[in-house]
């Protein structure tokens, strides 16, 4: 089973791309490391106070999948800097 999500998140804290740079590295090191997902930032890469980032999990079994993603949301929310406003869930 394969699960793919797209997360829209606006960021407040800073007022450059350096800034939006060094949070979203610090998020996408995070969920690479402890949870072994494929993430990547998709869109927005030129304004720094919005973000899209793509992440992508395999496993056998739905629920343990779907698992990883909403670990992987309650991650995100927890990053102070930012706020999460549109996600999509895909089944591929």
């Amino acid at each position: 089973m394969i699960l793919f999500a797209e997360v829209e998140c606006k960021l407040y804290e800073g007022n450059s791309l350096k800034a939006k740079r060094s949070v979203i590295k610090r998020l996408l090191a995070k969920l690479r490391n402890d949870y072994n997902l494929s993430v990547t930032e998709l869109d927005y890469h030129d304004l720094w106070q919005r973000t899209k980032i793509g992440i992508v999990t395999i496993s056998t079994d739905l629920s343990h999948a779907e698992q990883r993603i909403q670990k992987t949301l309650h991650v995100i929310d927890s990053f102070p800097e930012l706020e999460r406003t549109i996600t999509t869930v895909e089944r591929i």
